[in-house]
């Protein structure tokens, strides 16, 4: 059983950042067992949609609509992923989740296998 905690979100004005974290734990878990680790988010009313992802050995994807703007990152030894966002937009406001993966994170968010409970990020414009 794998486990992901979401923190970080909040209400924050158009131009500003967000630093989101989540915490991955389980019994015998392992962060460094999932090849991929990621982000993804539903605006209210939306589909799920990827954000970001990072492999195992650190490299990294970003959806269109962040990249410059958005910065992945995990810390294997502390079970942690990151999801660090500058220049926030209006259309960036959605609960954003975790995502971990045994395989490839791809932008088809019903083949994750693991999924934290979301957190709120509301951008004001």
């Amino acid at each position: 059983q794998v486990q992901l905690v979401e923190s970080g979100g909040g209400l924050v004005q158009a131009g500003g950042s967000l630093r989101l974290s989540c915490a991955a734990s389980g019994r015998t878990f392992s962060m460094s067992t999932m090849a991929t680790m990621g982000w993804f988010r539903q605006p209210l009313g939306k589909e799920r949609q990827f954000v970001a992802g990072i492999s195992n050995i650190g490299s990294t994807y970003y959806a269109d609509g962040v990249k410059g703007r958005f910065t992945i990152s995990r810390d294997n030894a502390k079970n942690t992923v990151t999801l660090q966002m500058s220049s926030l937009k209006p259309e960036d406001t959605a609960v954003y989740y975790c995502a971990a993966d045994r395989g490839i994170i791809t932008s088809n968010p019903s083949a994750v296998d693991y999924w934290g409970q979301g957190t709120q990020v509301t951008v004001s414009s």
